[in-house]
Order: structure tokens, then C-alpha cells, then sequence
């Protein structure tokens, strides 16, 4: 078989013929970014070839990579197939990421599924022949039977033991006092990032969190291009796309019981918020329905079940329960939202809105739930973008242009490689102020300004098309992208009109809706990952958001993992959540008269004042 090697790596790798360079590669674990899914559009997948024959570059690779590149042997990985031994260098490596895992959380009474009883058991004798398990039950006021599992770990002998008790019915049986012993885990499975929580169940306290970035990306960045994988892979995508997330979760747990030396078998309980798609994918039922239309779920309701049944690692019989969703596009993570900002008992009028891939908005009229999610795009995620990137070490997250100058600011502090979420908005709003770019969107041309504008350097001419010059080259990056720019072009900037388009439309429908004027609207709500790294002025400057709500901002953080820690705490919020998943409304955008209309009017971005 032939074999490929990567330099800097004394792994070489056998293949099949047929595959592509980037299939062989992620299914090794090596790191590759591949936004668009191995679908050669992106052109983010690259790597250089430094021995062996492949076929010429394909007509979509001399697009998206330059002549004196391709001499140099750098290829898109999705669109080589190799068959004769290689030699590869890789130029990417997966750094620290910026994750959000705080958010608010309000007060509230706990009232915990699990508990555990110290039970005494009595040596028998002739005289004393009572059952171990209706001792057991005498002590604990449990009527139901043990389960044969149960009664398998333990022998018939005198000591102390500890009932392990889930929602009146033991389900563990342990040796000694360990009623001290009760831990669950709260999860926020994003499209992006997942973020897990260890928490003291018998006070509360959360113990060590952990995060990392979703690892379904390599089946696709976002909920629609995982879904095309199912479709596309119908033998074994189902499985695949669970089992990355099933191992991310075990992985997490095993590093929050590393950092706090709590034993994985102490925990009883795992709680989980995530949008509608990656809460089937978790479960390992087919999301396939939810990328077509009318967009009909498999199921909404919430999820309470072993464990076990899909492969997370914690106590034998510990639980897993998933909180409800909505919609296809309204999730769990929505409803854990809503119900931590307490929408369902305001008094006036509060929007939330969880601004990432999709923008999930709610209205909460006097406590009446409205609710539509708006298509953004990944641009806000820096996907889809011309230098874009994820929210990691050397990212851009900020830019000021002031005086004819870019002032950047990188995440970590590192050399610029890229451009994130946060940074190509901030971009945009620089760009709107400065007037480098038109309400319309269209870039100035430069041949119309003088040579003495601050702003005349700062655009660069491809051919006929305008560039926004970010800063000089990526420093870091010499070998794959030597002398290159941080560009922001003009496509870029249509990505990110599309994305605010999409929000300020849902934005303005619901208030239409609702009968609820600007003014009329007390409090905006921002949630999520996304969200909570972006300043007021970037989101009013953009004109994401309108400027009459720019002094009603409110960031709540992450609050699909602090409903998922709230539902793991009490099983009067699992209800209450459930409730108002049932009484929330869902109102279609598509289905809007004048829809078309009111995107296209929440495309121009605001006016430049003086």
C-alpha cells in the first residue's frame, strides 16, 4: 500500500487509493481547517507537497491559490487524491481557543434528583433473617425493587452502606458513607464549542469546567453541512457525527475529574443544552429532517435516560437528561436561555437574542414568548470569511483605524494569522465610519480619492476589485502564506452584510409581530459564545442591531450551560423548562408578507454622522 509522510511526525501512514488527501488525514487526528467540508470552496485546507507525483492542480485550486504557491508544491488537501507515496508538510496546529463558559445565573431553591442514604445492614442469624434489599428499602422508603445489578455488587454482610436513590427508585448501592459523594456535570453543546461543568451536587458549587471546540468539525462547520454528511454517508455518517461529540463529553469528564480528583463513578447525572441538530446528533437520531423543508424535528420534547445508552462514562446507572427544544431552530439551549433570563415572568418587553451561526431571537411580551431564528451565516464565526478563522491564539478580535493607521488586536497577543468573529465586525464597523465602504456595502473607489486621504493606503486593487488592507502579512504562518495579506474583501463584506440582514430582520419582525414599537422595547438580551465578545458599538456601528437599543444592551453569557446547570440542580426547573418550551411560540420568517422586503431594507448599514 502506498504511504504518506509528514514532516515533523515519524508517523507514516498507509492508505487506500480513491481517497482524498484531506479524508486520510482527519481520520489520522492530524488537524486540518476545512470549513466548507472537503468541498473545495474555502480553500483553507492547505498543505505543501514536498515529495512524490499527484495530479496537476484542478481548475478550482488555481482559483483559490496563487501561481507562485502552486510552483511551491501547496495544494488543497480536499481536492487531491493521491496514489504513490508522499512526502507532506502541514502548516496548521490547533490553538488555545478563546471559549466562553461563565454566564448569569439567578437565584434559585436546589432540588436534586439524586440523594443518598446511609443504611446500616444487620449481620444475620437464625432469629434475623430479613432480606438485605427490604432492609434497604425499610431505611430508605423506597417501595420499588432493586434492580438484579444492583443486588449482584454487594455480598449479605454486616456494615455500613450508602443507597444511591434517583427520582425514588436506588439505582446504586455503595460500601461505606458516601453520602458526602454526589456530582453532575452540566453541558453546553454549541455548534462551535462545547463546554462542560463539574458541580458538587449536595451544595452547588461548580468545581472545574473544561472546553474544547466541537469535534464534528470536521463533518462540517455548521448545523447544515453535518446534516449533508448524514445524507451523504448514509452507512455510518449517523454514528460518526455521535460518536465525536460522545467521545468530546468523556474526554471533558475525565479532564474535570483529573483537575479535582473526583472519581468518574461518583457522578449521577449529566445535564445537556444544545440547539435542536446537535441534540439529535448526540443522541444518534437522524437530523436529516431538520435540513429540509418544512424542517420537521424527530422529536422536541426533553430526554432523560442511562447514561450509559450512548456511551458517556460516569456512574453505572447515571442519567442523562436533555433539555426540551422548540423547533428545529429554537433548542434546548434557547429554552435554557429564556428560562434563565426569566422572559416567561417579565413585565415589559425584553428581547434575547444568541447571536452565532443561527440568530435565535425571543420576544418576551409581558411574559407572553415569541420567538424565530434567523440564518446568519458562519461569517460572525470568522468562517466563510477571505482571512477568516476561529476564535483562537493569533486571531484578530478587534480593529481601530485611526488617522490613516490600523491598530489590531490579537487574541493571546500573538502574531496576526488570521481574522475572527469579533474582528471582522469590528472591521466592518471601522470601515463604515471611515466611509471605506458605502451603506450599500460597495467599497469608495480609489482612483476618487486623493493620495493625501488617510484612507487611500489603506485599499489595495486586485485587478477591478477593492481591498481593505488589515495589516501586512501573517507573520507566523511564513511557509504557507509568505508575504501575503490580511485582507478584508468585498465578498467578505457581503458575508457579513448577509449575517446582519438576517438578525435585524428577525429583530424587526418580532417587534412588528408583537405590535411593539422601538421605543416601546425595555431591555436586548445578548447570550452565547458569539455574543458576548462583541462591544455595543460594533454590534450599533454595523447596524446589527438598531441605535435606538444601544443603552438597553445586557450580556447574560452563556446561558444554555447555566440552564444546564440549573436543570441538573433542581427537578422543579426540568419541569418549569419544560413548560415553557410548550408555551413558547415559534413564528416562521420565510412565511412573513414582505419578508423579502424587510431582509433587503436590513442590508444597508447605518449612515455615517458627522
Amino acid at each position: 500500500m502506498p504511504k504518506i509522510k509528514i514532516v515533523g511526525n515519524d508517523k507514516k501512514i498507509l492508505y487506500s487509493n480513491g481517497e482524498t488527501l484531506l479524508e486520510i488525514l482527519l481520520r489520522e487526528g492530524f488537524f486540518i481547517d476545512n470549513p466548507c467540508n472537503g468541498k473545495g470552496t474555502c480553500g483553507k485546507c492547505r498543505v505543501k507537497i514536498l515529495e512524490g507525483d499527484i495530479e496537476e492542480p484542478t481548475i478550482t485550486e488555481k482559483k483559490l491559490i496563487s501561481e507562485n504557491e502552486l510552483k511551491n508544491g501547496i495544494r488543497l488537501s480536499c481536492l487531491v487524491k493521491p496514489n504513490a507515496d508522499i512526502s507532506v508538510e502541514l502548516f496548521q496546529k490547533e490553538g488555545a481557543h478563546k471559549v466562553l463558559t461563565a454566564g448569569y445565573t439567578p437565584k434559585f431553591d436546589f432540588n436534586i434528583n439524586v440523594k443518598k442514604i446511609p443504611v446500616y445492614i444487620e449481620k444475620p442469624s437464625l432469629k434475623n433473617q430479613t432480606p438485605l434489599e427490604e432492609q434497604f428499602k425499610k431505611t430508605t422508603g423506597v417501595k420499588k425493587s432493586i434492580g438484579i445489578d444492583n443486588l449482584l455488587d454487594i455480598e449479605y454482610s454486616e456494615g455500613e452502606y450508602t443507597a444511591v436513590i434517583y427520582n425514588d427508585e436506588i439505582i446504586g448501592i455503595e460500601s461505606g458513607n458516601t453520602a458526602d459523594k454526589i456530582f453532575g456535570v452540566a453541558i453546553d453543546i454549541g455548534t462551535t464549542t462545547v463546554v462542560c461543568e463539574l458541580v458538587d451536587m449536595n451544595t452547588g458549587k461548580q468545581l472545574a469546567n473544561s472546553s474544547m471546540i466541537n469535534a464534528q468539525k470536521h463533518f462540517g462547520l455548521d448545523v447544515l453541512t453535518r446534516i449533508t454528511y448524514e445524507i451523504e454517508n448514509p452507512e455510518d455518517g449517523i454514528n460518526k457525527l455521535q460518536t465525536a461529540i460522545v467521545d468530546s463529553i468523556n474526554d471533558m469528564i475525565d479532564d474535570v475529574c483529573h483537575k479535582t480528583g473526583i472519581e468518574k463513578k461518583y457522578i449521577y447525572e449529566v445535564s445537556v443544552g444544545a440547539n435542536c441538530t446537535m441534540m439529535h446528533m448526540l443522541l444518534g437520531i437522524s437530523a436529516k429532517t431538520i435540513g429540509k423543508s418544512p424542517y420537521a424535528p424527530i422529536f422536541t420534547g426533553s430526554r432523560n435516560i442511562l447514561a450509559s445508552e450512548i456511551g458517556i462514562k460516569i456512574s453505572k446507572k447515571g442519567r442523562l437528561y436533555c433539555l426540551p427544544s422548540v423547533s428545529s431552530y429554537i433548542g434546548a439551549d434557547i429554552v435554557a436561555g429564556a428560562y434563565v433570563c426569566d422572559l416567561q415572568h417579565k413585565k415589559g418587553n425584553v428581547l434575547f437574542i444568541d447571536i452565532g451561526t443561527n440568530g435565535e431571537i425571543v420576544l418576551s411580551k409581558a411574559g407572553k414568548l415569541l420567538s424565530c431564528s434567523c440564518a446568519a451565516g458562519p461569517a460572525l464565526e470568522g468562517m466563510n470569511i477571505s482571512s477568516g478563522m476561529r476564535a483562537s491564539e493569533g486571531a484578530i478580535e478587534d480593529i481601530e483605524i485611526v488617522n490613516g493607521f490600523v491598530n489590531i488586536k490579537t487574541i493571546g497577543n500573538k502574531n496576526p494569522v488570521g481574522i475572527c468573529g469579533s474582528g471582522i465586525l469590528a472591521a466592518v464597523r471601522e470601515l463604515v465610519k471611515s466611509g471605506i465602504i458605502k451603506k450599500e456595502g460597495a467599497f469608495i473607489k480609489k482612483d476618487k480619492l486623493p493620495e493625501t486621504d488617510s484612507r487611500y493606503d489603506l485599499i489595495q486593487l486586485n485587478g477591478k476589485k477593492r481591498e481593505f488592507i488589515v495589516c501586512d502579512k501573517i507573520a507566523s504562518d511564513k511557509n504557507n502564506h509568505e508575504n501575503e495579506k490580511i485582507l478584508i474583501t468585498q465578498g467578505d463584506i457581503r458575508q457579513v452584510q448577509l449575517a446582519k440582514g438576517a438578525i435585524l430582520s428577525g429583530f424587526l419582525a418580532l417587534l412588528r409581530k408583537a405590535g411593539i414599537s422601538m421605543s416601546e422595547l425595555d431591555k436586548v438580551m445578548i447570550a452565547g459564545q458569539f455574543g458576548a465578545h462583541l462591544p455595543a458599538d460594533s454590534l450599533i456601528g454595523t447596524g446589527i442591531l438598531p441605535e435606538e437599543v444601544g443603552d438597553k444592551l445586557e450580556y447574560v453569557g452563556n446561558s444554555s450551560k447555566a440552564g444546564a446547570y440549573m436543570a441538573l440542580m433542581s427537578s422543579d426547573v426540568k419541569k418549569e423548562m419544560e413548560e415553557l418550551a410548550v408555551n413558547m411560540d415559534y413564528m416562521e420568517l420565510g412565511a412573513i408578507e414582505d419578508y423579502e422586503r424587510l431582509f433587503s431594507d436590513c442590508l444597508i448599514f447605518p449612515e455615517i454622522k458627522d
